[in-house]
């Protein structure tokens, strides 16, 4: 029975599949491809049989010429054969490579389209707690190993397994004791490949999650390459990697060693020697012609195939279960959030209230405690207090970035949970204080969130937040590409972009998280003009140090170890809050 998928914050639409385990799910993607299937069993067939054919049409032509040696002109017709059969064998080998390779990259893309899917719709705690250089390992090389699941793989085991057959289907058209040893060879065979690949499993799930800590550690380096060279610890970093990546090599090499000590090696010279030794005693008893001990033996060879791919197609195999294995394990991790298709989607008036809400991340310490407070829509509100109070946190839970552990979140009188999760968060704006723009131009950047906006309206919402001018600074103006994050751009102006983002959108509930701290204080005023511009008409949080954005706010809300320690306006508050007090004399 198929796992049941744990509640996604965004479910977009795409074909089911089996996530009951690694193999039934790969299964259950490749079966929508079964006329490739079809293509690659019948490829391998033909392909085996006419392998067959060779040695027993070579058995026969040495009966011919042993027979009568001038008879030169009977083997024209064999080699014929021959020939024309290699000939179909070649295409129908060709069609087994191309099921198999197809498949392969039907299956990558299928498997990729669902892992990205199923990322977009986790919620942020555990976006939050994975980390993005294991994220992005699963999602490109653990993809990867599943292609070669495919092909190599599973394409080359298919074909191995078929020719194990041709030697005894046809060893006993020549005696029928010529089946012992193919028969017997096979069936130690499984038993040698079965304990091959329950000891080979442990060893590459270990190959897969070395590379995947590796790929971590890398990605968190280069993340925070400033930091680091800052310290000047780029040797103990390179510490590091090198630690992680003789971990990757440790892993790989007990694979090898595996390998190397494939059992079935072994056996098929074994084998070899057998059949000689059983065919030349049927040959000196009578039973068996000189041909026919020649086309015995080059059925025999034929296990040679099975046996050599055996030791790295089984390994890639195992490799691509345990990359599948791995990325099941991070789009079946339970998450906190769904999206609620079927909430309240109406127009948002902006009245917001919390009421004994509170919030903890995992199993830690309360950051939010019995919070409780209630904003008007079209006020502005300033959210202030020390750092580590849980400021970012508590509007956090007003779009459910995060859910509210216990108590409640209510945008017009309903809870935030009851919304449809998609309508909540279009009218609903966060500037953060970590600004993040993508390498795209600064048209597409400002526009991200209403993606069919006019020039005109983009220009408009960039005058608005005070960026326009330095965006004409630029050669192609709005059309420039800003680096990753906005690297090639100053912190005031990736904070005045992330602005005209928000005024946009024009969202009915704008949070803005510290967002004018990197805003030099010539263009302090000007911003400042722009935010009371957006906050009319629309109810409006501040998080912020600033005692010029504090002082024209409606209320004041001052947070104190996650709990709300006074509430008023700022003479107010002046006079009867000895926390807000501190926060400016600080």
């Amino acid at each position: 029975m198929a796992a049941i998928p744990s509640p996604a914050e965004f479910t977009l639409t795409r074909r089911g599949s089996n996530r009951g385990g690694p193999a039934r799910w790969i299964l259950s993607h490749a079966l929508r491809h079964w006329w490739l299937i079809l293509i690659m069993v019948a490829g391998a067939w033909g392909n085996a049989q006419l392998a067959a054919y060779v040695p027993m049409l070579t058995g026969q032509a040495f009966d011919t010429i042993l027979a009568d040696p001038n008879a030169l002109r009977a083997l024209i017709p064999i080699t014929l054969l021959i020939g024309g059969s290699q000939v179909l064998r070649a295409f129908l080998q060709l069609g087994r490579n191309f099921g198999a390779e197809v498949i392969a990259q039907k299956v990558e893309r299928d498997v990729r389209d669902e892992l990205y899917v199923s990322l977009l719709g986790k919620s942020m705690t555990f976006h939050s707690l994975q980390p993005v250089g294991d994220t992005m390992a699963r999602a490109t090389n653990d993809v990867r190993e599943v292609n070669y699941l495919f092909s190599p793989g599973v394409n080359l085991v298919v074909g191995s397994l078929i020719f194990l057959v041709m030697p005894i289907a046809f060893a006993p058209q020549y005696h029928p004791t010529l089946i012992l040893t193919p028969l017997i060879y096979t069936i130690l065979y499984f038993f040698a490949l079965r304990r091959y690949l329950q000891n080979m499993e442990p060893i590459t799930d270990e190959v897969r999650a070395s590379f995947g800590k590796m790929n971590t550690h890398l990605a968190e380096a280069l993340d925070g390459v400033e930091v680091m060279k800052g310290a000047a610890q780029e040797e103990a970093e390179v510490g590091r990697f090198e630690a992680n990546a003789r971990r990757v090599r440790a892993a790989n090499v007990r694979q090898g060693d595996l390998e190397a000590r494939f059992v079935p090696l072994l056996m098929f010279a074994v084998a070899l020697g057998v059949g000689l030794f059983h065919a030349i005693l049927l040959y000196r008893q009578g039973l068996l012609q000189v041909g026919d001990v020649v086309a015995y033996m080059g059925l025999l060879l034929m296990l040679d195939f099975p046996t050599w791919t055996s030791i790295w197609a089984y390994s890639q195999i195992s490799l691509g279960l345990a990359g599948a294995r791995r990325i099941l394990e991070l789009m079946n991790r339970e998450t906190n959030l769904d999206q609620n298709e079927a909430g309240y989607s109406g127009l948002m008036q902006g009245e917001v209230e919390f009421r004994g809400a509170c919030f903890s991340y995992e199993e830690g310490d309360p950051t939010l405690a019995d919070v409780a407070f209630r904003v008007r829509p079209g006020q502005t509100v300033a959210i202030v207090g020390q750092t580590g109070t849980g400021k970012t946190s508590l509007m956090k839970l007003v779009n459910r970035t995060y859910d509210a552990t216990c108590g409640q979140v209510l945008i017009d009188g309903r809870d935030v949970r009851d919304w449809n999760l998609a309508a909540l968060r279009r009218q609903i704006s966060i500037i953060e204080q970590d600004i993040f723009l993508f390498s795209r131009t600064v048209a597409e950047n400002i526009a991200f969130g209403k993606p069919d906006a006019t020039q005109a309206e983009i220009e408009a919402a960039a005058r608005a937040a005070q960026a326009d001018e330095f965006i004409q600074t630029f050669v192609d103006k709005y059309q420039t590409v800003i680096g990753e994050r906005g690297v090639t751009l100053s912190g005031g102006q990736r904070q005045r972009l992330a602005l005209a983002r928000a005024f946009l959108t024009n969202p009915r509930i704008l949070i803005l998280d510290d967002s004018t701290s990197a805003i030099d204080s010539a263009t302090e005023d000007l911003i400042q003009r722009a935010i009371a511009a957006a906050a009319k008409g629309r109810t409006t949080f501040i998080i912020t140090h600033r005692l010029s954005q504090i002082r024209w706010a409606d209320l004041i809300v001052v947070l104190r170890k996650g709990h709300v320690a006074a509430i008023g306006t700022h003479e107010e508050l002046l006079q009867t809050s000895e926390a807000y007090s501190r926060i400016f004399r600080e």
